[in-house]
């Protein structure tokens, strides 16, 4: 059996050791908001709203295999635009936001791709998360960087609910021509554009 000093000191140690866990989560917190460029109060949310989401809808998520659920959106210039007006093409949707640092390392790439690959039957969908309030910087963001894929406000995230209820930023869900989902692509690290541009082409030269 314990003497009370000995029991204080396990108290004192459990006690420091929590304290030593407390500071590291929240520096860790502070540094990836940082990096997002996020207050600490919009990461924390967005972090347990995703952290929510994937936990309660996960089964929902559109997969390899199913065919991708249609939808129509208002496009940056306001014409509404549908998933089956691209009937019999490969497509890349590409989920992102304003707020996201890897979305926009990743677009110049998606627009290369685009321009590259249209003539084979390729369309890039890029499809803006931002809420109404972040909407209005949207249309500026695509024209500074020059880009020519469709670019579509979900608004509502009513889409992005259906292919991705986690929210997970940049998310990229690639249809082949007969309009089934065919490969998802979570996040984005340098290099990755190569992964996605292969699938791409594997689905453009096989027909499917």
């Amino acid at each position: 059996m314990l003497g009370s000093s000995s029991t204080m000191r396990i108290r004192l140690g459990m006690g420091i050791a929590l304290s030593i866990q407390r500071w590291l989560v929240q520096a860790a917190t502070a540094i990836l908001a940082k990096h997002w460029g996020l207050s600490m109060k919009c990461f924390i949310r967005r972090l347990m709203g995703s952290v929510l989401f994937s936990t309660l809808f996960f089964s929902a998520i559109a997969i390899g295999g199913e065919s991708a659920p249609d939808f129509s959106l208002r496009d940056i210039n306001g014409k509404s635009v549908s998933l089956s007006d691209y009937k019999g093409k490969v497509v890349l949707i590409n989920f992102w936001a304003t707020w996201c640092g890897p979305c926009k390392l990743e677009m110049p790439h998606l627009d290369k791709m685009d321009r590259e690959l249209e003539a084979r039957g390729f369309e890039v969908i890029s499809i803006s998360t931002d809420d109404a309030r972040a909407a209005s910087k949207v249309k500026p963001l695509i024209k500074r960087g020059g880009y020519g894929f469709t670019v579509l406000l979900d608004k509502e995230t009513t889409v992005v609910s259906q292919y991705n209820p986690a929210k997970t930023l940049p998310y990229n869900v690639l249809i082949d021509r007969t309009g089934k989902i065919h490969k998802v692509f979570q996040g984005y690290n340098p290099g990755d554009e190569e992964e996605i541009r292969s699938a791409v082409e594997a689905l453009l030269g096989s027909g499917a």
